[in-house]
């Protein structure tokens, strides 16, 4: 069963943009980093909450039959899956406060460190972390990855420079705002302020930003998520 609401979000310059939907899930990091484009864009949009752990709707199953993932974004009809390819068609197609870099060197590493953090610390940072046996060894390898961004993010405001960029919505909604529920909920302190002085100074930048505060899921709630999804980590490894 899919929650709808009207969510509109404009700018002072741009009359109503037709149909433009967002089929998501609160807790999703994926979903929420296309809320906070659409908002600094001020695209209006409606959105459709997706309780996915417990079904999936038939409007995401027609909508994205390959994947059956949220986030799904409609945009007159066209239908486009996958967060990354998600937030590119949003910058190209509202120019106004560019997320991407412009030079194309810069912009091809913001991809490389976006799939970094989908794919490597994601699954480092909670799919192994929640199936090892010697959690003092998986924290150590998580934290390895993390150091990586600690050093990019040294000496910078945001990862895209002065302002909020592509790479800090990647960022910001799976590691601060998603994986750190379920580090919380595990009992894990994964990103200690002395260990990364640059990571936490950029984490409280990036909660003073209106449209980023916007779309910080409920601490509390979703660190029962989270914990939801551990367990389901960690029952499935044991059938396997």
């Amino acid at each position: 069963m899919i929650k709808k609401k009207r969510k509109q979000h404009r700018d002072s310059m741009e009359e109503k943009e037709e149909g433009v939907k967002l089929i998501g899930s609160w807790a999703s990091p994926f979903s929420r980093r296309i809320e906070m484009a659409l908002k600094l864009k001020g695209v209006p949009y409606d959105y459709s909450d997706e309780d996915y752990l417990v079904v999936k709707s038939p409007l995401l199953l027609q909508l994205n039959p390959i994947y059956k993932k949220v986030p799904v974004f409609v945009h007159n009809g066209k239908v486009l899956p996958e967060s990354h390819l998600i937030l590119e068609y949003i910058d190209q197609t509202w120019t106004n406060n560019p997320i991407l870099p412009q030079d194309p060197y810069d912009k091809a590493m913001a991809r490389f460190w976006a799939k970094f953090v989908d794919e490597q610390v994601t699954s480092i940072g909670l799919r192994s972390l929640a199936k090892s046996e010697k959690i003092d060894v998986a924290i150590k390898e998580a934290q390895e990855l993390i150091m990586f961004l600690e050093k990019e993010i040294t000496g910078k405001n945001f990862f895209g420079g002065k302002t909020i960029g592509f790479l800090d919505m990647v960022v910001g909604s799976m590691i601060p705002f998603c994986l750190d529920r379920g580090w919380e909920g595990m009992g894990i302190d994964m990103m200690p302020e002395k260990k990364f002085p640059e990571l936490n100074r950029w984490i409280k930048k990036l909660k003073e930003i209106k449209i980023v505060k916007e779309c910080i899921p409920d601490r509390e709630k979703h660190i029962v998520h989270m914990m939801k999804i551990v367990e389901r980590i960690k029952a499935a490894s044991k059938t396997t």
